[in-house]
């Protein structure tokens, strides 16, 4: 049965723990899986966090940090030693260990690692911490079962023995020559139906899919997706195996670029979480904002130079508001379908052939949308053929240059080396608002004279 968190729960933990009742708690927490801890503590105060970290077993405690938020996480780590840090280390992955000690400061770091035990555990956590973090070199573990090509079968199978020891998933067995390049994976089935006395060079599939410690975090996922692949392994330059990467780190590495993404584009421009400072959350925030403050100026800049209209046709202004909210979200539609296909890699062909087919597009619906328009407004509003004929083509036109805008623009980023998701929101929102009232007073303008 899935544990549920209730108030109830919360309140006997942090009783516990007020009363120092040790053996208790461990009793009750025994029984959940490390995320359950984990949630639960996210409901506690710093202090009866820790409190649980340094009560439980690092085995378990090395699973529940990973799991907790990484604000709440650093607070932890200030109320924790070095050594006590260094323990919880030595149980995790290599590539959770790096993780976690990249938070800490410099000097905390250098004594954290030698305060671990295994050296060379210490070893691969310091090596892992050369790359970035967005990189196939950041993201894998050096955790993996490896096999030489001149081993024997027999011989291959105790050293797996051995080396899974430290392993917590065997996904593959990858192969290695002499030198330690890859060379292929090894089927278990093959494995286990191979003659004893069979060289590992005789059975294993030399074809594998893998990739380089500085591919982009992005095409590590966009591989392991199309591929179906389970885990991948990580070589240097030289074609050495160095490490593999798992689902599950993909799986965390695709859901923080969403984050960020979804962050900028709705107009945030630096990582926050809801429990951050209010000056981080206006930081975050200010720069758009202002940024969309200027647009509105140039925007009443543009109404100014239309001032004519009021006098002559009033009923004009009323439209305003239509005009710019469909142009908006015109844009923001383009754009967000233009970095989906950007993001999967399922956006092919040349450009104009892209522009040329939201245009059609953008022609198919702005005609249906005139259609309501012009028909709803003469049976509703009772306008004339004239105004209803100046919306209907000044729509069409909003919506086909919103939909170039909202479709070019993030492009144009990509190619430039620039995240497109900078061009979402508040950015092309606000030119779209700016171009779609030019475009509806040029066009009525143009009908209607003023």
């Amino acid at each position: 049965m899935q544990f549920q968190l209730t108030n109830e729960f919360i309140e006997q933990v942090e009783e516990l723990i007020a009363n120092n009742n040790g053996d208790a708690l461990e009793a009750l927490l025994n029984e959940l899986h490390f995320a359950d801890i984990a949630e639960i503590m996210q409901e506690l105060d710093t202090d009866e966090a820790t409190y649980i970290v340094k009560l439980l077993d690092t085995e378990v405690t090395s699973e529940i940090l990973i799991e907790l938020d990484e604000d709440f996480r650093e607070r932890i780590l200030d109320r924790l030693t070095p050594s006590e840090i260094a323990d919880e280390l030595d149980e995790m992955d290599t590539d959770d260990a790096a993780d976690i000690i990249a938070e800490l400061d410099d000097d905390v770091q250098k004594q954290v690692i030698g305060h671990i035990e295994d050296e060379t555990h210490a070893a691969d956590i310091v090596d892992l911490l050369r790359y970035d973090e967005d990189t196939a070199g950041g993201l894998m573990a050096k955790e993996l079962v490896r096999v030489k090509e001149t081993w024997t079968v027999a011989g291959c199978v105790r050293e797996m023995r051995r080396q899974a020891e430290n392993v917590t998933r065997v996904h593959s067995i990858y192969v290695t020559d002499k030198q330690g390049k890859l060379k292929g994976r090894l089927s278990l089935k093959d494995l286990l139906t191979a003659p004893e006395r069979a060289h590992i060079s005789e059975v294993y599939i030399p074809k594998v899919d893998y990739v380089n410690v500085h591919t982009e975090g992005e095409e590590v996922a966009r591989i392991m997706q199309k591929y179906d692949l389970e885990a991948i392994p990580v070589v240097d330059d030289d074609g050495i195996l160095v490490g593999r990467i798992t689902i599950d780190d993909i799986v965390d590495f695709i859901k923080d670029e969403a984050e960020k993404d979804y962050q900028m584009a709705a107009g945030i421009s630096v990582d926050v979480e809801a429990d951050d400072s209010i000056w981080l959350l206006t930081r975050a925030r200010l720069p758009w904002l202002i940024l969309a403050l200027i647009g509105g100026f140039v925007s009443v800049s543009v109404l100014g130079t239309f001032s004519g209209a009021m006098t002559h046709h009033p009923e004009l202004f009323f439209f305003v508001p239509l005009i710019a909210a469909m142009a908006g979200n015109v844009g923001v539609q383009s754009s967000a379908i233009v970095l989906q296909g950007l993001a999967n890699d399922s956006l092919r062909g040349s450009l104009w052939k892209r522009l040329v087919k939201e245009v059609l597009l953008s022609l198919l619906n702005g005609f249906i949308l005139a259609i309501i328009l012009v028909a709803g407004g003469m049976l509703l509003l009772g306008l004339d053929i004239m105004f209803g004929l100046t919306v209907a083509i000044s729509l069409i036109s909003v919506i086909i240059t919103a939909s170039l805008i909202g479709t070019f623009i993030p492009i144009m980023l990509e190619k430039r080396g620039i995240d497109p998701a900078m061009a979402t929101g508040p950015f092309i929102t606000t030119s779209n608002d700016i171009c779609g009232i030019l475009i509806y007073f040029t066009i009525a303008k143009l009908i209607l004279g003023f």
